[in-house]
């Protein structure tokens, strides 16, 4: 049996003001932009990856009011899960999303732990770290 990821979710306030971190920033390109009752997905990939697809969608979307409200007091915290990307040139995607504006929680460093890392927050307060790999 063979079994691999197709989709990952991240929950953003605006996804026209993620599109331009996930699309503009790290150069994912979009795959897919639906909207539906009055929400909106988008779908993002990269070649590196191409059966797998990250989701961009707001807290109420495809959810009751009591689920969106909860899931959006957690991005409001800044407590979702992260996202961890793999690059061959952290250094280069590091100044990259440094100037397109992005949070930076730390800069580039070689972790005790093995990988050499950086990290940002996308504009909804998600935390995105990258490795070079």
């Amino acid at each position: 049996m063979n079994i691999s990821l197709k989709y990952a979710h991240v929950t953003v306030n605006d996804v026209d003001e993620s599109l331009a971190f996930y699309r503009d920033a790290l150069g994912l390109a979009v795959r897919n932009d639906v909207g539906s009752d009055g929400q909106r997905w988008v779908t993002l990939g990269s070649d590196a990856q191409p059966d797998l697809e990250l989701v961009l969608s707001p807290p109420h979307a495809g959810r009751s009011q009591a689920d969106g409200d909860a899931i959006q007091e957690l991005l409001t915290k800044g407590v979702m899960p992260m996202l961890v990307f793999n690059t061959d040139d952290l250094d280069g995607t590091f100044e990259k999303l440094r100037a397109s504006g992005a949070e930076v929680l730390q800069e580039p460093i070689d972790q005790p732990w093995g990988p050499r890392d950086c990290a940002f927050r996308d504009p909804s307060g998600n935390m995105i770290r990258i490795n070079q790999g």
